[in-house]
């Protein structure tokens, strides 16, 4: 594309220009423009929405879900789907244990749920996230976490957007260069069987 702009300078009054070549030139430049104007335009509304959309159920879930103290009964055992302790997995290693808790609104509840607990034991205490009925459910989105991914939403929309363009781009200038190859066929074809006649200027 930077090729191409920089083309318009060089066919400016070359003698040897194409049409098609100043045309190539014109819709690179008419791409980078609107690449750098439409793009990130477009990043920045995605970006707005993403996070006002987010910050939204992050506000929701904050009024909505309750940290609240579970006991361990016993430890169950490990599914043979779980990575073992020696698998590397990346993340904190889990285990699930049989726990029981209170729920906000007063409700006792007794079931299997992941803990952090290294080595857990019957009456050792930890956290859950519950729901207003004492339901499990996930650690609410914090602020940070979704302004990020508010963030990650505007870059990807404006990189799509410039990826479409580039892409128009490309499909314009393939067209034309068929178009050329095509009239040069025909020009071709035209001059060919006077090739070599007397007369002719051969």
């Amino acid at each position: 594309m930077v090729r191409a702009i920089l083309g318009l300078w060089r066919w400016r009054r070359n003698p040897l220009r194409r049409g098609t070549d100043l045309a190539e030139s014109w819709v690179a430049l008419a791409a980078l423009l609107l690449i750098l104007s439409v793009a990130p335009l477009a990043g920045a509304l995605v970006g707005r929405a993403a996070d006002g959309a987010l910050q939204r159920s992050a506000r929701e879930q904050q009024r909505t879900r309750y940290e609240v103290a579970a006991t361990v009964v016993r430890e169950v055992e490990r599914s043979p789907l779980d990575p073992g302790p020696e698998v590397p997995t990346g993340r904190d290693t889990r285990s699930r244990v049989l726990a029981d808790w209170r729920g906000p609104d007063g409700s006792t509840h007794h079931a299997p749920v992941l803990t952090t607990l290294k080595s857990p034991h019957h009456g050792d205490h930890f956290t859950i996230w519950t729901d207003p009925r004492g339901e499990l459910a996930a650690r609410p989105l914090d602020s940070t976490t979704a302004t990020t991914h508010a963030v990650l939403a505007g870059t990807g929309a404006a990189l799509a957007v410039g990826g479409l363009i580039e892409a128009g781009r490309r499909l314009i200038v393939w067209r034309m260069v068929r178009r050329r190859y095509a009239r040069l066929d025909q020009a071709w074809l035209r001059a060919g069987p006077d090739w070599g006649r007397t007369g002719t200027g051969s």
